[in-house]
């Protein structure tokens, strides 16, 4: 496993309570929080969770932003619509049901993947020349998607996904960083790092792999408690992996 760079990027330190540095413009026509240089070269797309928009993910690409001086810009793709917190998991048949209904409509995955490609596609003909995308829990899924033949990511990074399928790497044509919690099945977790190292030997020296087997799922995203030592510990060393990972796509 590739371990994470202390010569690159550097984070400033994870605050408990936070105030978004951002603003929200339109992009791709999806409302999106946005943050950094207006004229970056380089742009980082986060694709959140299903609990959309949240105070530690935007943390997260504020921190990212400073600390590689770029541009990170997170749509709503989820349009008004996430998954209500206080709701998950679904605690009875009836709000199961509703959850599978949502997932397959508000928040399908096919149907994102091709809204994080109509945004690369923008953010391309707007003057950006090298691309990042990562994903968190649902979002991690998309990410990974997304990497395939034909992306215009230069490098995706997969934190904490749901539906974690060993399978899903060997589709993968660009440096990926992975960052699965305990919750993620570990044989699963493995499988997917050791079928791109085989199905893509080219790319391994600068993709990564760490598991979080001390983490929760959704640890680094809205589920976060960084008032929990152990908690922001983690988020730290987590996105101080992202900055040096795409420090090295970029």
């Amino acid at each position: 496993m590739s371990q994470v760079s202390k010569a690159c990027c550097s984070i400033p330190p994870v605050k408990t309570d936070y105030q978004p540095k951002g603003s929200m413009e339109k992009v791709a026509g999806f409302d999106s929080y946005v943050v950094g240089p207006a004229d970056s070269k380089n742009v980082l797309v986060c694709v959140y969770d299903i609990f959309g928009f949240w105070d530690t993910t935007k943390q997260c690409a504020d921190l990212l932003s400073e600390s590689m001086k770029i541009k990170v810009v997170m749509p709503d793709l989820l349009c008004g619509k996430p998954w209500p917190l206080t709701s998950f998991p679904p605690s009875n048949e009836e709000e199961s049901k509703k959850f599978q209904e949502w997932f397959s409509t508000v928040a399908s995955v096919p149907d994102a993947k091709k809204d994080v490609e109509a945004v690369a596609q923008e953010l391309k003909k707007n003057g950006a020349e090298k691309l990042g995308l990562y994903g968190l829990c649902w979002g991690g899924k998309i990410t990974s998607l997304a990497g395939y033949e034909g992306t215009l990511f230069s490098g995706v990074a997969i934190v904490h996904p749901a539906m974690v399928n060993g399978e899903d790497s060997k589709g993968l044509t660009v440096p990926v960083a992975f960052f699965p919690s305990k919750d993620e099945p570990r044989d699963e977790s493995d499988k997917y790092w050791e079928n791109f190292q085989k199905s893509h030997p080219e790319l391994v020296e600068k993709s990564t792999y760490h598991y979080y087997d001390n983490m929760f799922h959704g640890f680094g995203a809205a589920r976060a408690n960084l008032k929990d030592e152990a908690n922001r510990v983690a988020a730290e060393d987590l996105y101080n992996r992202l900055a040096n990972f795409f420090c090295g796509v970029f």
